[in-house]
């Protein structure tokens, strides 16, 4: 198990340390680890998404369901942030997405452009904000270019900065594709090196090896992989997604395999809110039992769960 880094160890102005003690400390379990629910899939993937649960294309429900379920955090783009989260504004923490795209133009060409500020975040009452960067792809140039201002922008108004670290393209198709641990693990050590306050990842395939880097090509567990991505981001706290919606003892110990590498928490969106809404809350209360058992206080490692 890698030990989480404290507060302490993360290297943030008073501004953003504020904020993210509000999140980690002062909502959901306020151990130290976090529960998020994104709701950003409208945009990314379409309204397919909502299918599944047609209550769920109601950003009001959502943002309820985020209120019910004591979530940390809630995910969105600019659009319903100023539509639908004054209504829960205080009582829900807000990570306002700062770039997005459609999932119509081919992974080669995934660059994800930025259409809103921090300084819309501050207006909104944010208390984080979220970039997607898309490593590996063509386009990485103009990508870390324009992530280079949301940094700045975020340091200076003491926001914290969340990346959404996604490999994509025909490269990365080439090197065992997007959630191989090949590809996680570069893009968990991307944005940590490109001063990410937190990561967000997919949960890694080790079995996924056609193409990958000598290093990888070896057979080890999910365990190990996980583990060793959140080595890789260093004093980044790392959030792993639930990904497409799967069975929930498979989706439980994914969370629990995440918890125990030393990540502070998960983003769980479409395995939450694709199903009705009773079954959203007893599930989201099987992840936070889990989260229970990793606390962690704002100066101090976290200890030892067993």
């Amino acid at each position: 198990m890698t030990t989480r880094p404290t507060m302490t160890q993360l290297g943030l102005n008073t501004g953003k340390k504020a904020r993210l003690h509000r999140i980690l400390f002062e909502h959901g379990l306020r151990n130290g680890t976090a529960l998020f629910l994104p709701y950003d899939q409208g945009l990314e993937h379409g309204p397919r998404d909502f299918f599944a649960n047609p209550e769920a294309s109601d950003p009001a429900y959502i943002a309820r369901l985020a209120r019910e379920g004591e979530f940390n955090g809630i995910v969105t783009q600019i659009g319903l942030a100023e539509k639908f989260y004054w209504d829960y504004a205080g009582e829900i923490p807000l990570i306002l997405k700062l770039n997005g795209k459609t999932d119509i133009p081919p992974d080669d060409a995934a660059l994800s452009p930025v259409h809103a500020t921090v300084q819309d975040a501050v207006r909104l009452g944010a208390d984080a904000v979220g970039y997607t960067m898309y490593v590996g792809t063509p386009a990485q140039e103009r990508d870390f270019a324009q992530y280079h201002v949301v940094r700045a922008e975020a340091e200076r108004l003491g926001m914290p900065l969340i990346v959404w670290a996604y490999p994509r393209g025909s490269a990365i198709e080439a090197k065992g594709g997007k959630d191989s641990f090949y590809a996680v693990d570069y893009a968990a050590r991307t944005a940590s090196e490109l001063g990410a306050d937190i990561v967000k990842v997919n949960f890694p395939h080790p079995e996924k090896r056609t193409g990958v880097k000598p290093p990888y090509d070896v057979g080890v567990t999910p365990q190990h992989a996980i583990d060793a991505v959140v080595r890789s981001a260093g004093r980044t706290l790392v959030l792993v997604s639930g990904g497409t919606r799967a069975g929930d003892d498979a989706m439980l110990e994914k969370a629990r395999q995440t918890m125990e590498a030393g990540a502070t928490g998960l983003i769980f969106g479409r395995n939450i809110w694709q199903r009705d809404h009773d079954s959203s809350l007893r599930f989201v209360d099987g992840l936070k039992d889990i989260l229970a058992k990793y606390p962690s206080r704002p100066g101090h490692p976290s200890p030892d769960p067993s």
